[in-house]
């Protein structure tokens, strides 16, 4: 059984080839990706079953969705032992206003938000946006 098989099983998703692809896909980007990415790169698969694939990926905590702002959602892998949890397990995304690539900054997380009572948070997402530093050449 490979790595990513047994990383699948971990989460509860069972191995299939395309998922195991997929899964592969977003291992060797270091970049978010749109599902239209995921489509030009599996151009010979069926749009629903790549787009079941990343929402059973998000579901079970193996992806998790961005919003740089763009209006594409764009989809990344969750670090080892992340449960997209908001009290821990947020962190930082930075989006190129000159490539248009989003990369997630891990090693920075976003410090816990305290809301005001009576309201309950569901979602956290802070993308910060400037020129990366490939474009910046540093």
């Amino acid at each position: 059984m490979t790595e990513i098989e047994k990383t699948l099983e971990n989460h509860q998703v069972r191995p299939t080839a395309m998922r195991i692809l997929i899964y592969k896909y977003l291992a060797e980007k270091e970049i978010a990706v749109a599902l239209t990415d995921i489509e030009s790169a599996f151009a010979k698969a069926e749009r629903t079953t790549l787009y079941r694939t990343l929402k059973t990926f998000e579901e079970k905590k193996i992806v998790h969705q961005i919003d740089d702002g763009t209006g594409i959602s764009k989809y990344a892998l969750c670090e080892s032992g992340c449960n997209c949890e908001i009290e821990q397990d947020l962190h930082l995304h930075f989006h190129c206003n000159n490539c248009n690539e989003t990369v997630c900054l891990t090693e920075h997380k976003i410090p816990q938000i305290k809301v005001p009572d009576g309201f309950v948070s569901e979602n956290v997402n802070l993308v910060v946006k400037g020129i990366c530093d490939k474009c910046s050449g540093q």
